[in-house]
């Protein structure tokens, strides 16, 4: 599936009135919903593995392991971006941040939001730990696999 495929199927969503949807195909695994105001939230998208056995019930991706952080520290794990867009640290800018330096995340929570196209991707950690370091600042423009929290695993 290609972006504009997928950006016609969002758009298709979005004019449906449906709150949420969640598609998983051999190639990729996606969720659309709104949130309270009405905007449209997108996960990315995932690829997943070509040879991939087709299951009544699949179980959940695992995420591939974030990369070490070589900047600071060895012991720190980078949370990156999945995507180009702008950053953003809450949902709202009247919104408290998802996380902030000492909080405690787990794989799943939500860190941040990514915005391309105007479409709102949450960020979820890939590991447990806590967030020592915030490396962008809120509304800022991040690059593709570009490091925004350094994460201490411990």
């Amino acid at each position: 599936m290609n972006a504009k495929e997928i950006k016609n199927m969002i758009d298709f969503i979005a004019k449906s009135g449906l709150a949420e949807v969640n598609i998983e195909t051999e190639e990729f695994k996606i969720k659309v919903k709104r949130d309270t105001e009405g905007r449209i939230i997108t996960t990315p998208a995932m690829p997943q593995p070509a040879a991939a056995p087709l299951a009544a019930s699949p179980a959940p991706q695992e995420a591939p392991a974030p990369a070490p952080a070589n900047d600071e520290s060895s012991k720190y794990i980078q949370i990156k971006s999945p995507m180009i867009g702008t950053f953003y640290r809450s949902p709202k800018p009247e919104d408290p941040s998802f996380v902030n330096v000492g909080d405690s995340v787990s794989v799943g929570d939500r860190v941040c939001i990514v915005e391309a196209m105007k479409l709102f991707n949450e960020i979820e950690s890939e590991i447990s730990g806590t967030i020592v370091k915030v490396l962008v600042e809120n509304a800022s423009p991040v690059e593709y696999d570009q490091p925004l929290f350094l994460v201490d695993p411990a």
